[in-house]
């Protein structure tokens, strides 16, 4: 076999076998197959596509590159939640907690950040002393203890993805339906969890801009998850602007804290209890979602979820009283009010773009050596469709570095529009997919 012929192959628009898919991602992995020829197979299936079968096969094929995470020692059906990221998403802090508070195991991994917010790792890292390094023994026993437990990403897992997507970061074939599932499905298999639920977002501050494209995404890993055995649902949701209030690490994980207490945004809390209500669904622990969502919302509201969550920050080594007392997270030297220039109604806030100002303050990473400043950030005052008056607040920035301040403030008031007349707000969930 040679990767001359495959390339043409696919060039020519022909189907790779599972044998031939195989031969390249290791060939690759391995270091035999140059970067060249792997950059010329890229673009061949940008240009060319891969059907069903090709994508199963390239995503399965990715996820046993490297080590898999056995969790049958974890008693019942696991089932992981992935969002495909957005701005403000705090929801694995809020969901993970949820989910193990209404019976099902949570066993998730996660990564950090490179962008505007950090990851879900670097946003319980903002909890002193919360610590995502454990052997997996340990890792079993805490999700057959606690009901929870979250470990950083191994470099293990899924290697082959890893290497492939450096590569199409660098040869704009990034944007491949195919390629972009089996990405992250790869990734998700490997983990090991019994059942899928994806939180596919869509909008300005999405990876997917519209609805349609993350309709064709979702059912794309939807096909891909059913087909290797792993019962997988796809709620899409609405990224058009940031989720919930807060933008910025220990800003988030207070935030995740009010929801959690039964206190939080309202279109936050009802994406968590629609996820968490499709999660035990998918793992059989309802047969209606209306059940589970009742279910969801009895947790929040008896508060086990926020006691299952400082169990879980208790068991990984973080500053309990820290989450009991949210604002001896945040350690900033300045806060300063975002005024609104004009007076009106709130039409749009770009999330990408409130996204970059808080990475401007030091929220993000623009590089992977790059420092987080965990307190900094934005908390939101108004939301689209409010009404506002010229000079009152629609956010608090919270910053470190005072000469961050001014162009972070004007970058934020660059993605705010108003408008004269009441504009309606978008509809959440955009659509649910099942098998």
């Amino acid at each position: 076999m040679r990767m001359y012929d495959l390339i043409m192959k696919k060039r020519n628009g022909g189907v790779l076998n599972h044998k031939e898919i195989q031969y390249m991602v290791m060939g690759f992995t391995e270091g035999k197959i140059p970067d060249y020829q792997m950059a010329a197979m890229m673009m061949a299936i940008y240009f060319q596509g891969m059907n069903e079968q090709e994508t199963l096969d390239l995503t399965m094929v990715m996820a046993e590159s490297g080590e898999t995470l056995d969790l049958s020692g974890i008693h019942g059906v696991k089932c992981d939640k992935h969002s495909t990221g957005g701005v403000g998403d705090k929801v694995s802090l809020i969901l993970g907690p949820m989910a193990a508070a209404a019976g099902i195991p949570v066993a998730k991994m996660s990564g950090r950040g490179l962008g505007h917010t950090g990851g879900t790792i670097d946003k319980l890292e903002s909890i002193t002393g919360f610590h995502t390094s454990m052997e997996q023994e340990d890792f079993i026993r805490q999700v057959n203890e606690i009901g929870i437990a979250l470990v950083g990403q191994t470099a293990h897992l899924a290697p082959a993805d890893k290497k492939i997507y450096a590569l199409r970061d660098v040869t704009a074939t990034v944007d491949n339906m195919s390629l972009i599932a089996s990405s992250i499905m790869s990734k998700k298999l490997a983990a090991g969890a019994d059942t899928i639920v994806l939180d596919v977002k869509c909008g300005n501050g999405a990876f997917m801009k519209t609805p349609e494209e993350a309709k064709t995404l979702a059912e794309t890993m939807v096909k891909i998850g059913n087909g290797a055995g792993r019962k997988t649902i796809a709620v899409i949701s609405d990224m058009n602007e940031p989720l919930g209030y807060a933008i910025g690490n220990a800003l988030e994980v207070e935030e995740a804290v009010e929801v959690l207490k039964g206190q939080g945004e309202p279109r936050l809390t009802e994406l968590c209890i629609t996820l968490g209500a499709y999660m035990l669904y998918g793992t059989g622990l309802c047969r209606k979602i209306e059940e589970g969502r009742e279910k969801m919302t009895e947790v929040l509201k008896n508060r086990s979820a926020y006691q299952k969550f400082l169990s879980f920050v208790a068991a990984q080594g973080g500053d309990v009283d820290e989450v009991k007392d949210t604002k001896r997270l945040l350690h900033v030297k300045y806060i300063e009010e975002v005024k609104a220039p004009e007076s009106g109604y709130i039409s749009c806030i770009q999330a990408e773009e409130v996204g970059m100002a808080s990475l401007m303050l030091g929220a993000g990473r623009e590089t992977k050596e790059s420092a987080l400043d965990y307190s900094a950030g934005f908390r939101l005052m108004k939301k689209t469709g409010d009404k506002i008056s010229k000079g009152e607040t629609i956010a608090l920035l919270y910053a470190n570095a005072e000469e961050k301040i001014l162009p972070a403030k004007q970058r934020f008031l660059e993605a705010v529009s108003f408008s004269e007349k009441p504009v309606a707000k978008e509809p959440l969930i955009k659509y649910v997919i099942q098998e």
